[in-house]
């Protein structure tokens, strides 16, 4: 192993060990998210133009864009996408996350999670709860009512309670729920109770009680309240470690269900992409896998972690929302730690010996191996306005590393021939 590529690596590891994540606030996109102005839509995954975009990407942009006001029907909204007249970029380029589509715009209540140690501050859109929701193409006249009612009732009340709180510490949740069964991607059985447990108090204390027993409702339907959260968190301590000269070690995993791409450290911004791949699951009924759009989503930055499917053997009931069975959630995480430079010092499991999860997915691990990383995800209908059909799991395509690799080279001036 060149001696230098180890530095950079145990550099980038000390990054993302020593970060955290404070959610701190709400705010509008347009006062937070870096390059928000009027009339411009982040979206999940590296970029991509309205002509290559998929149906619930462009079904969640149907939505937000009625949502804004610049459009009062579908058709309106479809018409203006097609005009030029949207910016679309990747939330990754401005300090953003979100799931499945990730459809941010500057009307949109974002959460705000702070890396302190190294001053980072990254924003997420507020969850919906699963089915039919705008992250996953829906827009019909309940999930508009919805969406006003978390950003114009729902976000002001949570920010007070936020405020009165001094924050919420998100990693302090991700590891003590760990210990109790969740992957903090598609099992929070224990995060987001976790996360009432601190609000609770503060929402009594600043809100009307039965606006306080609303949200505390809302927020425990859900069931992964938390995940946009800790997306953001997740982000905002990566980010730190990217930009290492001579770094492998991958920083973003997203998907927008035309491409997946990733991102390494050494590289920068640079994106490595294929095409996104399709989800084996379980699917809602009436559905099944010819109505199911290919992998799309920020949320994979929780696999870039080292939680979600690299944390599955702490989480095996996970596989009842997703597929598969215990003994294939143990062999994905050891699977994993082959892949991976090093064993997260404070997210541990249980059911591993207190062993930490995988850290640092090393693009030169995974070519050796042949072994790429594992994604638990939703599965969106492929058609606009329908929501998601199911769960289940993917892998990132072996191409995105194998690019990867050789534009890592290119910077030290050597070939991978």
């Amino acid at each position: 192993m060149s001696t230098s590529i180890k530095r950079a690596n145990q550099e980038a590891i000390r990054r993302i060990e020593e970060g955290n994540a404070m959610w701190v606030d709400l705010r509008l996109a347009r006062e937070v998210v870096p390059g928000m102005d009027e009339h411009t839509v982040f979206h999940a995954g590296p970029p991509v133009a309205w002509r290559n975009m998929c149906g619930p990407m462009r079904g969640a942009i149907i939505g937000a864009s009625m949502f804004e006001g610049w459009a009062r029907t579908p058709d309106e909204a479809i018409a203006i996408a097609e005009s030029g007249k949207l910016k679309f970029d990747s939330s990754h380029h401005h300090r953003a996350i979100g799931p499945m589509s990730g459809i941010i715009t500057p009307s949109m209540q974002v959460n705000v999670v702070r890396n302190e140690r190294f001053g980072i501050d990254t924003c997420s859109t507020l969850y919906m709860g699963t089915g039919k929701v705008l992250r996953h193409g829906a827009y019909d006249e309940t999930v508009m009512a919805k969406l006003r009612w978390m950003n114009h009732e729902l976000a002001p009340l949570l920010r007070l309670a936020l405020h009165d709180a001094g924050g919420i510490d998100l990693m302090a949740i991700a590891a003590q729920a760990l210990q109790m069964g969740d992957e903090l991607h598609n099992r929070n059985k224990a995060s987001n109770p976790l996360l009432i447990t601190k609000l609770a108090p503060h929402l009594v204390k600043v809100g009307e009680r039965d606006k306080v027993i609303e949200a505390l409702r809302f927020i425990d339907n859900a069931g992964h309240f938390i995940l946009n959260m800790v997306m953001a968190g997740c982000k905002g301590i990566l980010d730190a470690a990217s930009g290492i000269p001579g770094s492998t070690i991958v920083t973003t995993i997203a998907r927008n269900g035309y491409q997946t791409g990733i991102r390494v450290s050494g590289t920068g911004d640079q994106w490595f992409t294929a095409p996104a791949p399709v989800i084996k699951g379980v699917f809602f009924p009436g559905f099944g896998p010819e109505d199911a759009n290919p992998d799309m989503g920020d949320s994979a930055i929780t696999e870039t972690m080292g939680l979600g499917s690299l944390a599955m053997a702490g989480a095996p009931a996970v596989v009842q929302y997703v597929g598969g069975t215990p003994e294939f959630a143990v062999e994905t995480t050891m699977n994993m730690y082959e892949i991976t430079v090093a064993e997260h010092k404070t997210l541990k499991m249980p059911t591993l010996n207190f062993r930490g999860t995988p850290l640092g997915i090393d693009i030169r691990k995974v070519l050796e191996t042949g072994v790429t990383p594992v994604i638990n995800t939703g599965i969106s209908c492929k058609r606009a306005g329908v929501g998601q059909i199911g769960a289940g799991l993917t892998a990132v395509p072996i191409e995105c590393f194998e690019k990867a690799i050789e534009a890592f080279a290119a910077t030290r001036g050597v070939s991978v021939d």
